[in-house]
This record gives C-alpha cells, sequence and structure tokens, in this order.
C-alpha cells in the first residue's frame, strides 16, 4: 500500500470514527429535548471536541478540523440523520457503541501519535491520546449538565490511555508504523469491549461520605 493509500484510509477511518461519535452526541441532544441547532452543535462536539483539544493544547492550530471541510460536514450530517431517524437509532444504541468503542480506539492512537510528531515528550503525547478519545464525550456530557461518563464508572479513559501508550512506547522503540497502530487500538478496542460486555466498572466509594 503506497503512502497516498494508507493517507486516505486514516482520513476514512478517522472520519467514521468522527460520524459515530457525532450520533452519540446528537442522540443525547434529542434524548434531553433540544432542537435542530442543539443537536447540531452537540453532534458537532462529541465527534470534533477531542481532536479540537488536542490541537489547542499541543499547538497545532488552526485544528485539523478547520483545515478540511469534511471534517464539518460529516457531525453535520450525523447530527441532521439522528435529528430524522432518531426513533429508529435509539433501538440501536448497543450496535453504535460497538462503533464508538472502534472509534475511541483510532483516535487514542492517532492522538498520541499527532502529539509525538509535535515534540511532546510519552507521558504527555500518551495523556494527548486519552484526550482525543474522550474529550468530545466530556464536552457533550457538561453542556448537558451531565456527569461524564468517564467519572460514572464506565471503563473508558482507561482502555484510550492504554492503547495511547502502546502506541508511543512502540513509536519510541521504532518499531513498523502499522504494527504500533494496530497494537494499541487493537488493546484499547479489545478492553472496551470487554468491559461492555463483562459489565467491568471502574471502583467506586462505598458508604456515605464524612460530613
Amino acid at each position: 500500500m503506497t503512502t497516498a493509500d494508507q493517507s486516505t484510509t486514516l482520513v476514512v477511518l478517522d472520519l467514521v470514527g468522527i460520524f459515530v461519535f457525532a450520533i452519540s452526541g446528537a442522540l443525547v441532544a434529542v434524548r434531553k429535548g433540544l432542537d435542530v441547532f442543539g443537536v447540531l452543535v452537540l453532534a458537532g462536539t462529541t465527534g470534533l471536541g477531542g481532536g479540537f483539544l488536542r490541537d489547542v493544547l499541543i499547538g497545532a492550530t488552526p485544528p485539523a478540523a478547520l483545515a478540511d471541510w469534511r471534517y464539518l460536514l460529516v457531525p453535520a450530517g450525523a447530527g441532521l440523520v439522528t435529528f430524522r431517524l432518531h426513533p429508529a437509532l435509539g433501538r440501536m444504541e448497543r450496535p453504535i457503541a460497538v462503533f464508538d468503542a472502534f472509534g475511541l480506539s483510532l483516535f487514542c492512537v492517532a492522538g498520541a501519535l499527532k502529539a509525538l510528531d509535535h515534540g511532546l515528550g510519552p507521558l504527555p503525547a500518551a495523556l494527548m491520546g486519552m484526550v482525543t478519545g474522550i474529550g468530545g464525550g466530556m464536552l457533550r456530557d457538561l453542556l448537558t449538565a451531565r456527569v461524564p461518563v468517564i467519572f460514572r464508572g464506565e471503563l473508558y479513559a482507561t482502555p484510550a490511555l492504554a492503547g495511547a501508550t502502546i502506541a508511543v512506547l512502540g513509536t519510541r522503540a521504532d518499531l513498523p508504523g502499522l504494527l504500533v497502530t494496530v497494537t494499541g487500538a487493537g488493546v484499547c478496542l479489545a478492553w472496551r469491549l470487554l468491559a461492555m460486555w463483562r459489565h467491568w466498572q471502574a471502583p467506586m466509594p462505598t458508604g456515605p461520605a464524612s460530613v
């Protein structure tokens, strides 16, 4: 596969991930009773928020989503589709959650590798990979006055951090780029899907808090 073909494949996968994330944001907006503008805002925020946060934090400005019109069109399209077909999409929540896991695994690796390219060290780059994967969902929940999902016991951020860390370490070890991407994304994806299937939860506090 040529470099151009690899670049095209990554862009397609990136846009698919954005589309799925945007649908999840739009569904939250519909369930909150927001109008079509609110649905589009939450779709865009969820699909693009993580990448925006990463690019601003690492100084990659303007953010990638503003440099390519497709990155704005895809979440807008996902928002409109969800607004029109939300009863059917709402019944497909489990498949959407699976696709969301694929998006998370791709974004955490891509975010970490981009952070490395901009000169960040291993730990900050891994954290930026995690932010890329979880940032949009956090912004979505904050805009709708919900406690972010990652703070409610969901094993979401931890798999993203693990996948990003593997990608960073593999890159630092000069392993082939495809191997690094597949391994990092695969670990994140497997962990996230197992957590969903087995209903694994992060430890939560027990008993009343001290007064």
